[in-house]
C-alpha cells in the first residue's frame, strides 16, 4: 500500500512529516529502506527513539542531560547508487541501524517496491513525468492529484501480485467456468475492505475528518 505521500522538496522537515504520517497509520515499527538521502536517518530517530534519563547524584553541578537513542526495534537500510552521465555504476546496500535484527528477520536491503511506486506515479500523473511541459505550478493542486491517486491505487486498482487463485470447485459452480483468479487491491489484502471499489464509489465515499493531532503526535 501507499501509506504516506507528501508533496514538496526533499528536506528534513518533509522527511519527518512522511515518517510521522507512517507512524500514525502503521501498528508497530516497520523496517525502513531508502536511497542515500541524508535526512532519512534523522527523521526516523525523531519519530522512533528512546530517552534515557539519569537520576540525581546529590552532587553539585548541573544534572546530566537525558540522552536520546534510536529505538532498538528500528531497522533502517540504504541502497546507495553511484551514477555517471545517467549510467548506473555501483549499487551498494548499507545497513544503518540494527543489522543483527535485519539478519534475524531474513530481510535484505531493497528499494524495489518504492521504486515501482515511483514509476507508477510518474506514469499516472503527468506533472511527475521527467522532461515534460506538463508541470504543475500549484503545489496544493499537485498534492490533491497525488492523494487521489494514492486512494485509487489502494482501493480501486487490483494488483497482479496480490491476486488469489480460485479453487477449481468454485470455478465450476452453476455449470459455468468462472475466472481463474480473484483480483485484490492492497486495501483488500490489508483487510480494510472486502471488494474492489468502483470509480464512482471512490468519488462519492465520505470519511470522518482526519484529526491533525493524531499525525503530529
Amino acid at each position: 500500500m501507499i501509506i504516506a505521500a507528501v508533496v514538496g522538496p526533499r528536506t528534513l522537515d518533509m522527511a519527518k512529516e512522511v515518517v510521522a504520517v507512517t507512524k500514525a497509520r502503521v501498528a508497530g515499527i516497520p523496517a525502513f529502506f531508502s536511497d542515500g538521502f541524508t535526512c532519512s536517518l534523522a527523521a526516523l530517530i525523531a519519530a522512533f527513539h528512546v530517552v534515557t534519563t539519569f537520576a540525581r547524584t546529590g552532587r553539585r553541578g548541573r544534572p546530566r542531560t537525558p540522552l536520546g537513542a534510536p529505538h532498538p526495534d528500528v531497522v533502517y537500510g540504504q541502497l546507495v547508487t553511484q551514477k555517471k552521465q545517467g549510467t548506473l555504476l555501483t549499487l551498494s546496500p548499507r545497513v544503518v541501524l540494527h543489522a543483527e535484527r535485519l539478519t534475524s528477520l531474513g530481510l535484505t536491503v531493497s528499494t524495489a517496491l518504492v521504486e515501482r511506486v515511483n514509476l507508477t506515479l510518474r506514469q499516472a500523473l503527468a506533472p511527475l513525468v521527467r522532461k515534460t511541459p506538463s508541470f504543475c505550478k500549484d503545489r496544493a493542486r499537485l498534492r490533491q492529484r497525488v492523494v487521489f491517486f494514492q486512494a485509487f491505487d489502494n482501493v480501486a486498482s487490483p494488483h497482479m501480485s496480490l491476486r488469489q487463485q480460485v479453487p477449481l470447485y468454485e470455478r465450476q459452480r452453476h455449470g459455468a467456468m468462472r475466472p481463474r483468479w480473484r483480483q485484490r487491491t492492497p486495501a483488500m489484502a490489508a483487510g480494510l475492505t472486502d471488494h474492489v471499489w468502483t470509480f464512482r464509489e471512490l468519488l462519492t465515499a465520505k470519511f470522518e475528518p482526519l484529526d491533525s493531532q493524531s499525525i503530529s503526535g
